[in-house]
């Protein structure tokens, strides 16, 4: 199986590594599962990390250049977006207005993937499997 982990799942990952439900685990150690990591979420993160709340805090506590480092360490195959991506439409739309998640989404539909997620919102889509 080929899986692109969606921004959702990176977080709880650098949250909480190694501890996710069996059957996650399961899935991620299958001999034939393929991890792909996008820019996108690297991008999402990226902004995130650099926004803050109006309490001053940010809107994201990891800093993407130390989750790149991490992700580098790990056996995933990071993914460009490329302009093909960005030009097509989701043949499934989603009910939320995230363009991030919608362009995850048409990477996983363009190449063949599953979007491992941990957002419940997208948990109906058939590209798919949440976390």
């Amino acid at each position: 199986m080929r899986v692109l982990l969606d921004t959702s799942f990176l977080y709880d990952l650098m949250e909480a590594f190694g501890e996710f439900p069996d059957s996650v685990r399961s899935l991620l150690a299958e001999q034939d599962a393929t991890l792909y990591v996008s820019a996108v979420s690297l991008w999402e993160m990226s902004l995130k990390y650099r926004a803050f709340h109006r309490s001053g805090d940010r809107k994201s506590p990891h800093n993407p250049a130390e989750v790149l480092a991490i992700l580098q360490e790990q056996n995933v195959t990071f993914m460009a977006l490329e302009p093909r991506h960005a030009a097509r439409e989701l043949d499934t739309p989603i009910p939320t207005r995230d363009p991030f998640d919608e362009l995850l989404l048409v990477q996983a539909q363009e190449e063949g993937l599953m979007l491992l997620t941990a957002d419940r919102q997208l948990a109906e889509h058939p590209l798919a499997i949440t976390a």
